[in-house]
């Protein structure tokens, strides 16, 4: 059976899949490292308050913009659904489950933030406890973002992982990139999933490396994908 040829549906969708990617990266990579690597203190619960109270506002611009970044993964996984459905309807809709359960992992950490700013300013209701346990409260609070996060990585690396095969099957993008991005994404379920169950396995693999792969891999293709688009797979060229 000859692939069908790509409609114009399919390539507006990937247009504002490359596009929303790469707009939701930014905001994303500037709310963890320009605010919160900046009023976050590791082990200081106590300085980490004093932060966000002074900073607020700057602390509330990172709560919109992890929101901001929400709404773009729906974007991104309505228009990989859109691209990828007449490859495989069951894995691009696989996919999009997927990446939805990332997504509110994502939602899960940003609630969190509002959690730690009640537990800093201490509510009337709050007062039974002393200032320095509602720090802690609030750190601990934040703290959690980094379980979240990693257990949300592992449905965003499955989901990545269909996707990838998808793309290889489809031959929209070089082949050689799909390849690319198929191995990154395994390797970062692979990654979690000893991540879980050891630890210290971060001493013998930097968590950076975890999904960094994968990230080069999105990046790249959605480049691609805005400027060059989907490749007509040359059976249908023929056809």
């Amino acid at each position: 059976m000859l692939p069908a040829p790509i409609t114009t549906a399919q390539r507006k969708a990937a247009k504002a899949a490359g596009l929303s990617y790469l707009l939701t990266f930014g905001i994303v990579v500037y709310v963890n490292f320009g605010i919160h690597d900046k009023l976050i203190v590791d082990n200081n619960a106590a300085e980490t308050a004093r932060n966000i109270l002074n900073h607020e506002q700057l602390f509330r611009i990172g709560i919109t913009g992890d929101l901001i970044y929400c709404a773009g993964i729906v974007v991104l996984l309505t228009a990989l659904y859109v691209i990828l459905k007449p490859v495989s309807q069951g894995f691009a809709l696989l996919s999009a489950i997927l990446r939805l359960v990332w997504l509110l992992m994502w939602l899960a950490m940003t609630l969190s933030l509002f959690d730690a700013i009640r537990l800093i300013h201490g509510a009337e209701y709050m007062r039974p406890f002393e200032t320095e346990k509602l720090q802690v409260l609030a750190r601990l609070n934040l703290g959690t973002r980094f379980d979240y996060y990693y257990v949300g990585l592992l449905f965003g690396a499955l989901a990545s992982t269909c996707c990838a095969w998808l793309w290889l099957k489809s031959r929209y993008i070089p082949k050689m990139l799909a390849v690319f991005g198929l191995v990154s994404s395994i390797w970062c379920v692979a990654c979690t999933l000893i991540f879980y169950i050891f630890p210290d396995f971060d001493k013998t693999i930097n968590l950076w490396w975890f999904d960094t792969p994968m990230g080069i891999f999105d990046i790249v293709l959605s480049f691609w994908l805005i400027i060059l688009g989907l490749k007509q797979p040359k059976m249908a060229q023929a056809a």
